[in-house]
């Protein structure tokens, strides 16, 4: 991230500076602890990965809230009137999810497990692995999104706003959308999965921040409130460190039985993911939106809604489907994907605040 980046929040500048200047490093670190550990502790982060409650893992939801509210300290509802003059940049981010995304990446899908890959990849799970790889796409991201945009400075009125719209759509959205794709009548949508998840990433966090903010307003002002966001900015890059080692653990037996297949299941996912990263922020520019919401629209119009894939997948055709491993596998490419678009858009805000 840019000096003048963190001049202007410097509340993070000391540790999330210090993660950022060391992304790769980190990234790195975090996925090798995470296979080796759940190679060596099976029985551990099996335990870990069964505290589940409508296949929300509980561990990963309070690591999630860690990381978020502290950026849902910088929230303040009297505001969100005014993201109405961001309406460019959340039309734009609506066409990358709802419109590009979806269709890209069946496209992808068919070119890579359906013809390219096809000689390298178990026989017969082909269409298997393409409704996997849909299912993840047809989902939006929801929580996660809050932390890719508070690490590019994005302007998080906004971004809660497009979030709460893209959960809103996907209530009705989601089964047509992923039916029509996947040219099936019916789609069998876990509901308990996506209300408990909009529930426990997004309502919960969301009041109990706006709670926390305003006791700390009412009794020490902003200076107080700024003293709170400095010391909650290592817990919130320590809990983004223990989700990838958690994330990477969880499968870490997977990965290592069958890694050809994961690394090519993982191509097609970090194409359509540079590809609607890059659309978002292009026509961003395009439209004039400025660079705290294009980064933002960018990194929603990328991330997933991985939680609500993988539920879906093993609902509709089993645990141990293709499907549900192509969705497994976008949660493993998931955080270090999007913090290197992260690591992207902000390196480049020179370049987009650059008169084209």
């Amino acid at each position: 991230m840019p000096p003048d980046a963190l001049s202007r929040n410097p509340s993070r500048s000391s540790a999330i500076g210090y993660f950022e200047r060391n992304l790769t490093l980190w990234v790195a670190l975090c996925i090798v602890a995470g296979v080796a550990l759940g190679h060596w502790l099976p029985g551990l982060f099996g335990a870990i990965a069964g505290a589940e409650l409508a296949r929300v893992n509980l561990p990963v939801a309070v690591l999630v809230w860690v990381m978020i509210i502290p950026m849902l300290l910088k929230i303040d509802f009297g505001a969100l009137a005014g993201v109405g003059e961001h309406w460019r940049g959340i039309a734009v981010t609506l066409a990358i999810n709802w419109a590009v995304k979806p269709f890209s990446m069946a496209a992808l899908a068919w070119l890579f497990v359906g013809v390219l890959f096809q000689p390298w990849l178990p026989a017969g799970q082909g269409p298997s692995y393409t409704a996997g790889l849909i299912l993840l796409a047809a989902a939006p991201c929801t929580a996660m999104v809050f932390v890719w945009s508070n690490l590019s400075d994005g302007e998080p009125h906004f971004t809660l706003t497009q979030v709460a719209l893209n959960d809103l759509i996907m209530v009705f959205a989601f089964a047509p959308l992923v039916g029509l794709l996947l040219g099936l009548s019916a789609i069998t949508v876990p509901w308990d999965t996506l209300l408990l998840s909009v529930g426990l990433y997004i309502v919960v966090p969301v009041m109990a921040a706006q709670l926390w903010r305003r006791v700390v307003l009412a009794r020490g002002g902003p200076a107080a409130l700024a003293r709170v966001q400095a010391v909650l900015g290592p817990a919130s890059v320590t809990a983004l460190l223990a989700t990838l080692v958690l994330l990477f653990g969880f499968q870490g037996e997977q990965i290592i039985a069958q890694p050809l297949v994961i690394l090519l299941l993982a191509v097609p996912i970090l194409i359509q993911v540079y590809f609607n990263a890059g659309l978002a922020y292009l026509l961003s520019r395009r439209f004039g939106v400025a660079h705290c919401v294009a980064a933002p629209a960018a990194l929603i119009g990328a991330s997933n809604f991985f939680e609500l894939a993988v539920a879906t997948a093993i609902s509709v055709f089993g645990l141990d489907s293709g499907a549900a491993l192509a969705t497994v596998v976008g949660v493993l490419v998931e955080v270090p994907v999007m913090l290197s678009v992260v690591h992207l858009v902000t390196r480049t805000r020179g370049w987009y605040q650059r008169e084209a």
